[in-house]
C-alpha cells in the first residue's frame, strides 16, 4: 500500500511510478509538485520514478492567482 497525502491509501503494483500513482489517484492537474519519502520528483522523471510499497507520496498542486 502506498499513502498519498496521509489521506489516500494506492494499492502498490510491481513497476510502479510516480505517473502510476497520479493517474490510480486521479491526479490530471499539470502542475503539481510530487515528493517520495520526502524527496522531491522532478517532473521529468515522474514516468520511470519507482515507488515502492508503503512509500509515502506527497502532491500539491500549483495554484497562482492575483
Amino acid at each position: 500500500m502506498i499513502r498519498v497525502n496521509d489521506r489516500f491509501d494506492v494499492g502498490w503494483l510491481e513497476g510502479m511510478t510516480v505517473e502510476g500513482v497520479l493517474k490510480a489517484c486521479g491526479f490530471t492537474y499539470p502542475l503539481v509538485v510530487v515528493s517520495v519519502n520526502g524527496q522531491i520528483v522532478p517532473r521529468e522523471a515522474y514516468p520511470t520514478f519507482p515507488v515502492a510499497d508503503e512509500d509515502e507520496v506527497k502532491v500539491l498542486h500549483l495554484v497562482a492567482g492575483g
